[in-house]
């Protein structure tokens, strides 16, 4: 017995010592472990990255940008037996254990000991908080260090984090293959369907992933994902998640893929890009590729597809008024007796911009048809009468481009084997020939009373160029800024009726520059022109003499003011338009007279959002008090406050709103009109034709269009604002308006409404022209008719005679003041300037 009993000593000290050094070598690797362990308190706040996305106004989707698609749903909004089929497959005793579920781990090793050796998948014995130490945490090495590290992970999230947070981390992190990380990407790339849509079969489809999601993708394996899910759903079975019913209508049930459907996305990128490149700006790269923020946008889809198409259609229609370029290339037809066209129009490369053309090549000549091959080894006819508009291109003997006569044969416009572009018809094998515009131009569609922009596009393509000429190109105004020289006169008291003197004078330029005498562009002067004729007419003479009676700094201050142009000097040559500035400024500019003179600013985004619905920014130009009040029983109507600046005189807005009106009926704007809508508007060219300009307004809607070459060139003789530009304006306004009973512009109050002779301006005698006039009363409530008009000032220099030509309702920035006064400027500055720059 004695020698029992000091074995049994002897044992219990060596299994207690053995505890003990077991012990200190398990604390020891804890402490060693724990120095190497990551910091997971920041899954406190954890933000997988989501997906930004912009919306038009409607909800249709405008552009994603990302660097992962995954989708974030809080576990509130996670369906309960979508949770239940992922704890029965996964994790059964998540809500029992620590972070450790010791009774998986012995269940797993027994069953693994049992089929040792057999061609068996090990059982594994990993909580749901073990995975997520791991896939936060971790990398995916194999070895028991990992393994010893995830384990004392598991258990500090569980000490720290509330068993609903780590659902929420596993089940939006968890990665169920084919790209999709969670369980909201997973649904729609299996089933294309919301979490909340899902049936008990699919989510035990999903519940199944984890441990193998390429081997059980449905996609490629049906039959093994459908074994899969049948034993998730006997897990659910037994753990009392389902009734038996459900079980087996969900097992006999079909488990069909439904391949996620690629997102309709309304093309708008040039407002798109500029919205990306202020969100970028304002909340950084990080918030705006890995944020997950909805934008919800100004834009206006329907109106953006109106814009968009009557700018293409404009420069399409420009392009072929200056003829035909020629063909983009040539290819065999025939290589060793074998037919190759087709072959080698399939390698040609795509030109830039082809959009909805085709690519085709010449394979056959008739007096009156093209044959053609396309890409597809079709064949089709192009008319000569769909191809008159291809004239030739040449040089006049002054050096001037111009085009020549329309062809009467294919043969003058095209060689066999040549690369074409050509539009289809109505008509079976019928084409059309085609040409992608060199030229390029933009539109912008703004609420004039708001400001927000409905449509914007700032070129033909752009898949082609990225540029923003709505934005981005700086360009001289012409004569749409003599709309804001007169609006100045209309500030400093004068009427519509005000009578100016369109007569030669000269400017003094300054010491050593010379004097500046401008012209009317019909060479020719009118005497005295009330102020609404010589806007309505655009004459350059009559717009010189207001400028010189009200002075330069008024205009700026104006302009300015305005928004229009924020670094304007004061310098003779802006009074014809010779500054530069963007459409988007002038449409805000030309909105602020539409809107009464109210200050607004471009608006492009309505309301940008969190992940979680916070309201990060929103658009309150105008505030409603009491529109959000409930059980409101005072029966008083919500207020509107109205915030924005009044800028002038809404009597002076409404003023230069009926001489704009004026001029679209009678003056340089006829080509705008769209009957029997009211509408104002100014059209705008500078020298040399190189850029266009129409700015105009119905009563709601704002539009400006610019059209124009990126490198500086001439549109070519006669291409104004009224020819090149003013029927894009047109085009969009039919369209918009089409649905819209006709309305006048609102009248403000303190305007005295007189009968006047539309000719001299004074008050209408029997048997005058007549035209009703808005005016302004004095103090006393008189309106006073000024007999003696501006410019009749003795002192002023008098040209000896006038030019007797032909009028032609168009006026240009005068090239040679510019060229004196940037000059002048350049001495001041000690910089030398190439006159030939300014031209």
């Amino acid at each position: 017995m004695g020698i029992l009993n000091k074995l049994i000593k002897y044992l219990i000290i060596g299994g207690l010592a053995a505890l003990l050094l077991g012990a200190f070598i398990l604390w020891s690797v804890y402490l060693y472990l724990n120095e190497e362990l990551p910091d997971y308190q920041h899954l406190k706040n954890y933000d997988p990255p989501l997906v930004t996305r912009l919306y038009a106004e409607d909800g249709q989707l405008l552009e994603e940008y990302a660097q992962e698609h995954r989708a974030f749903v809080p576990v509130e909004y996670i369906p309960q037996q979508l949770i239940q089929a992922f704890l029965s497959a996964e994790d059964k005793n998540f809500y029992s254990h620590k972070g450790i579920d010791y009774l998986g781990i012995m269940r797993a090793s027994l069953r693994n000991l049992r089929y040792f050796g057999q061609k068996k998948r090990p059982m594994g014995a990993s909580s749901i908080t073990q995975q997520v130490a791991k896939n936060f945490l971790l990398s995916g090495e194999v070895s028991i260090k990992r393994k010893l590290k995830e384990a004392i992970l598991a258990r500090k999230l569980e000490n720290t984090f509330s068993k609903k947070k780590i659902l929420e981390l596993y089940l939006n992190e968890i990665y169920l293959g084919a790209g999709a990380y969670g369980i909201a990407a997973a649904a729609l790339h299996y089933f294309n369907k919301s979490l909340q849509k899902l049936s008990l079969s699919e989510m035990a489809y999903l519940a199944g992933l984890p441990k193998a999601p390429n081997s059980y993708n449905l996609h490629r394996a049906p039959e093994k994902a459908k074994i899969r899910r049948d034993w998730v759903l006997k897990r659910m079975l037994t753990n009392g998640f389902t009734e038996q019913k459900a079980y087996d209508i969900a097992k006999s049930s079909p488990l069909i893929a439904q391949r996620h459907k690629q997102k309709k996305v309304f093309q708008a990128g040039y407002f798109s890009e500029y919205v990306r490149q202020n969100l970028v700006k304002k909340y950084g790269e990080e918030a705006l590729y890995k944020g997950g923020l909805v934008v919800k946008t100004t834009l206006n889809p329907q109106y953006h597809a109106w814009a968009d198409q009557a700018l293409r259609e404009g420069l399409v229609a420009y392009d072929r008024r200056h003829g035909y370029r020629g063909a983009y290339g040539s290819i065999p037809l025939e290589k060793e007796g074998e037919i190759v066209w087709q072959k080698n129009l399939k390698a040609f490369k795509t030109p830039a911009a082809l959009g909805s053309y085709k690519l085709a090549v010449v394979l056959h000549m008739a007096p009156k048809k093209t044959v053609i091959g396309l890409r597809d080894g079709t064949r089709g006819i192009i008319p000569l009468k769909l191809m008159v508009w291809a004239r030739k291109q040449y040089k006049s003997s002054k050096g001037q481009p111009t085009v020549g006569k329309s062809p009467k044969d294919p043969k003058e416009v095209f060689k066999i084997g040549q690369v074409i572009a050509v539009e289809s018809t109505k008509k079976v094998d019928e084409y059309k020939l085609a040409q992608i515009p060199s030229v390029e131009g933009a539109i912008v569609v703004m609420d004039p009373h708001t400001g927000r922009i409905l449509a914007l596009s700032g070129g033909y393509s752009f898949s082609r160029s990225k540029y923003n000429r709505a934005i981005q190109a700086n360009r001289q105004t012409g004569s749409a800024f003599k709309t804001f020289v007169f609006l100045a006169g209309l500030e400093e008291g004068y009427n519509p009726t005000t009578r100016i003197l369109d007569k030669p004078i000269e400017i003094d330029l300054g010491p050593n520059l010379g004097t500046w005498a401008p012209n009317n562009m019909s060479m020719k002067f009118y005497g005295p022109v009330t102020l609404r004729l010589a806007l309505e007419k655009s004459y350059n003479v009559s717009t010189v003499q207001l400028a010189k009676k009200i002075g330069l700094e008024k205009i700026v201050e104006m302009v300015k003011n305005f928004g229009v142009d924020t670094i304007l000097e004061p310098q003779w040559s802006m009074v014809l338009g010779a500054n530069e500035t963007s459409l988007l400024k002038m449409v805000t500019g030309f909105s602020q007279i539409a809107n009464g003179g109210k200050k607004i600013e471009p608006i492009f985004i309505d309301r940008v959002q969190d992940r979680r619905g916070r309201t990060l920014q929103k658009n309150t130009l105008m505030e409603c008090y009491g529109c959000m009040k409930e059980n409101n029983f005072s029966f008083r109507l919500p207020i509107l406050n109205d915030n924005r600046e009044q800028l002038i005189d809404p009597r002076h807005a409404y003023q230069m709103t009926s001489i704009l009106q004026g001029a679209m009926e009678r003056g340089t704007g006829r080509n705008a009109s769209v009957k029997p809508y009211a509408l104002a508007g100014k059209t705008g060219s500078t020298n040399g034709f190189r850029d266009a300009w129409f700015l105009g307004y119905s009563p709601d809607l704002a539009v400006g269009v610019y059209v124009g070459f990126d490198s500086p060139k001439g549109l070519g003789n006669w291409e104004t604002g009224a020819r090149a530009a003013a029927p894009i304006f047109k085009n969009f306004m039919s369209k918009a308006l089409k649905k819209s009973p006709p309305a006048p512009f609102r009248t403000p109050s303190g305007l005295v409404f007189k009968k006047v002779n539309a000719i001299t301006g004074l008050l209408a005698k029997p048997g005058d022209p007549i035209r009703v006039e808005g005016l302004i009363p004095n103090e006393k409530g008189e309106v006073v008719f000024e007999e003696e008009p501006i410019g009749s000032d003795k002192s002023i220099d008098i040209l000896e005679e006038s030019f007797d030509k032909k009028e032609k309702e168009v006026d240009l920035a005068p090239k040679d003041l510019i060229l004196k006064e940037k000059v002048a400027s350049s001495k001041k500055e000690g910089t030398i300037i190439d006159p030939w720059i300014m031209r």
